[in-house]
């Protein structure tokens, strides 16, 4: 049932549709066409063991693979090269003292190519001297072991640098808010706690419209200024707490329980749009529409930024066991709320959702 908020129409112009909210009847029609959030499943980490000592490279990845992990080898820092260059590992343990390319060299050529810069590195040596430590660290390495060492010791500083990466490269340099990774476990910790849950896929209306008129510095403002409202309406909601993810571009994910998707995301398209309304141009904001021109010069007109929410429910109505076909579903009901007007809530199956 559409429920339009008491926020009064903006534009003069009759072409231009009044931004509104809205929540839509339960769509029973629709069909996951796949999601945006990338797709591909879990595999295997796979660490690179640069020793020209066969004995302890073999040592390393004996137990390395004893904890699921999958292994390369190169005896020397140049053999290392050449095999980053061709399969790129997750991670790389290297051992200092080298024939041809030493470990120090190598990090520091790691860290000097844009391709292999974010590559962590533990430093592996029989060294124990604080300044080789300190050379090591300089030279980029993230960790570093001294032989002899524990193998419980070596596959938790494996694991531990792995895990600081993966959350740094997950993270969104914009809004902080965490990505494609962290949204899927999150759903799937929902998966196996039982619990009923809802997965709500928000993007921004014609947000190319920002970017066309006034740049992307003017839209990365739109985009941090959505990632400040869904957190405030994640926070005003309370618990149990609801997840934030961001997807990239204007793309954003909430998991919630079913029974705060409308609270949620009323307030969170009231807070906005009263946000957008500041980062426009006085005349744009008061005409309620912006013009452009297109490639053959003539110009048209583009509404006031609204929002577009996507909805899936998992309950016992339907259970979703797949982070992925839930998500899959939410973006599917974000097309159909593209296809309304105004700010526009789109639910699966809205079961739950008073």
């Amino acid at each position: 049932m559409p429920t339009p908020s008491s926020r009064a129409p903006r534009s003069t112009a009759p072409t231009i549709p009044r931004r509104r909210y809205a929540a839509c009847a339960p769509w029973r029609n629709a069909r996951p066409t796949g999601p945006d959030v990338d797709p591909a499943g879990e595999r295997p980490d796979v660490i690179l063991v640069v020793d020209d000592d066969e004995d302890i490279a073999r040592f390393v990845e004996f137990n390395l693979r004893l904890h699921g992990f999958e292994v390369l080898h190169a005896s020397d820092g140049q053999e290392a090269l050449d095999v980053i260059e061709q399969q790129r590992p997750d991670l790389a343990v290297v051992d200092l003292m080298m024939p041809r390319i030493d470990g120090l060299e190598l990090t520091r050529r790691l860290r000097a190519d844009p391709m292999t810069s974010a590559l962590p590195v533990i430093m592996l040596t029989a060294k124990g001297m604080t300044s080789d430590k300190v050379n090591g660290l300089s030279a980029g390495a993230d960790d570093y072991l001294v032989k002899p060492f524990d193998t419980a010791e070596l596959v938790a500083r494996v694991s531990s640098t792995l895990r600081r990466n993966k959350e740094f490269r997950e993270v969104s340099p914009l809004t902080g808010l965490p990505g494609n990774s962290r949204i899927r476990r999150e759903i799937s910790d929902r998966v196996r706690n039982g619990a009923d849950y809802a997965v709500g896929y928000i993007d921004i209306d014609r947000f190319k419209s920002v970017n066309d008129r006034y740049g992307f510095v003017r839209g990365d403002e739109f985009i941090s200024a959505l990632a400040r409202s869904l957190h405030r309406a994640v926070v005003s909601i309370g618990l149990p707490p609801a997840f934030l993810g961001h997807v990239g571009g204007d793309d954003f994910v909430i998991v919630c329980t079913p029974e705060q998707v409308r609270p949620l995301t009323f307030r969170a398209v009231e807070d906005f749009e009263k946000a957008a309304d500041a980062l426009y141009d006085p005349i744009d904001r008061e005409r309620g529409f912006v013009e452009l021109k297109d490639r053959r010069g003539n110009i048209r007109r583009a509404a006031l930024v609204t929002l577009s929410i996507g909805v899936s429910l998992s309950d016992p109505g339907k259970r979703f066991t797949n982070p992925l076909e839930a998500i899959a579903v939410a973006s599917e009901m974000k097309t159909v709320a593209k296809s309304q007007p105004g700010s526009y809530v789109a639910v699966d199956r809205r079961r739950g959702v008073t």
